[in-house]
């Protein structure tokens, strides 16, 4: 395994508005490296170019139509950016973006743990899996600290996501070893630096106050692990229902059925009282 990089730290950042491509981007490289608005920048400059292109092409004005709109298709009014827009951000840093069903990815579909990041991509949210000092994390912006994968885990956990049709790419090159953490620019407002200690302390946390432990849970996915548990607990749920529904009818049907007889010991009662009167 190379070199512990920045002291053993874990950068993460937690969900910002609809920034998650933006802490997709800094988890991948470990570290606050981009603000929305230098991926804002990289979608106009994509923007400006992809019109110049249609512009000096052959395609039909049909064709090009939507791209020499004023519309981008590289971030919308809501903030999600393209998969272009994050391939752009991290070629600063001699990264590359490969989508896992390429050809090239072929042996990440095998062992994945030979790689060192997974972005994953559905409808609007981005997040990514990366591998820091030899140990895998899930760094999704909706968890309040990074979750340790296992090497196990991982590949289970990557199927689920694409079988729930996440879209999977792998990102590989030289990953910036530092980030000068003292520096002033250590925290973006959103971002943190965890120990492993520190990630699996609120993680569990979490786990223990509330299910999932995702911030939000109002994305489409989920962990294979929280549906068995959720499922569990609707089960549990419905039992204790059952069961208090079913209490008062019992109790009530013991009260019906007990005050005829109660009722038929004091009419005894009565009828002994009047035969001693009589007698006396």
């Amino acid at each position: 395994m190379e070199g512990v990089s920045n002291g053993g730290m874990l950068y993460h950042e937690v969900q910002e508005a609809k920034l998650c491509a933006v802490h997709c981007v800094n988890t991948v490289l470990q570290g606050p490296f981009f603000s929305e608005f230098d991926l804002a920048a990289l979608a106009s400059d994509l923007d400006t170019k992809e019109r110049q292109m249609m512009q000096e092409g052959t395609v039909s004005a049909a064709a090009s139509g939507d791209f020499l709109s004023a519309e981008s298709h590289n971030v919308s009014l809501g903030g999600d950016f393209s998969i272009q827009v994050l391939q752009k951000a991290l070629e600063v840093w001699d990264l590359q973006v490969i989508a896992s069903d390429s050809p090239v990815a072929e042996h990440a579909q095998i062992d994945p743990d030979l790689e060192n990041a997974f972005i994953c991509h559905l409808h609007d949210h981005w997040f990514c899996i990366r591998k820091v000092n030899g140990e895998w994390y899930n760094f999704d912006s909706l968890y309040a600290a990074p979750q340790h994968l296992s090497k196990f885990y991982l590949a289970a956990y990557l199927d689920s996501l694409k079988n729930s049709g996440w879209s999977i790419f792998l990102v590989r090159g030289n990953f910036p070893k530092e980030f000068p953490i003292a520096s002033s620019e250590a925290s973006n407002g959103y971002g943190q630096w965890l120990s492993p200690e520190d990630a699996e302390r609120i993680i569990k946390s979490c786990n223990n106050t509330q299910s999932p432990q995702r911030i939000n849970s109002t994305q489409q996915d989920s962990d294979p692990y929280q549906e068995i548990l959720l499922e569990m607990e609707d089960q549990d749920m419905k039992a204790a229902i059952a069961a208090s529904l079913m209490e008062p009818s019992q109790s009530m049907s013991r009260v019906e059925t007990g005050s005829p007889q109660k009722d038929n010991e004091d009419t005894k009662d009565d009828n002994k009282d009047s035969e001693d009167k009589k007698a006396q």
